[in-house]
């Protein structure tokens, strides 16, 4: 009775422990999402400006020498490769492969004169 006691309690505070970590996982990821939706004007501004690209990962790459470009490029890097490796471990994916589907999308819905790069490696405005 008492090992079935203690099993019980086990099992209840690694369930309790389980949950703490998705919620704080979720509004890790909800941080995440408020950073990339404060940065997109001035994302959506260096793409304009030819400064920065969409690269065949998921990834914005830098096309100019725009410092500010640059650190805009690193932040939203960082994020991206958060959420996507948040949705690789939801679907058994890679973090990898979820950039690469990722990248088609954003290239789809990419403004006109926007950098893509092309699955090749060759670069293009759209």
């Amino acid at each position: 009775m008492k090992n079935l006691f203690y099993r019980l309690l086990f099992l209840s505070v690694a369930l309790l422990l389980g949950i703490a970590t998705v919620t704080a996982h979720a509004e890790d990821l909800g941080a995440v999402k408020a950073r990339m939706s404060q940065r997109l004007a001035k994302l959506d501004e260096f793409k304009a400006k030819g400064v920065l690209g969409e690269n065949n990962r998921g990834f914005v790459e830098l096309r100019g020498g725009d410092t500010a470009a640059g650190d805009v490029m690193a932040e939203e890097n960082k994020d991206r490769g958060e959420v996507y490796a948040a949705l690789a471990k939801q679907t058994g994916s890679s973090a990898e492969q979820v950039g690469k589907v990722r990248a088609k999308q954003i290239a789809a819905g990419s403004a006109a004169g926007v950098w893509i790069q092309h699955e090749d490696g060759s670069w293009h405005r759209k």
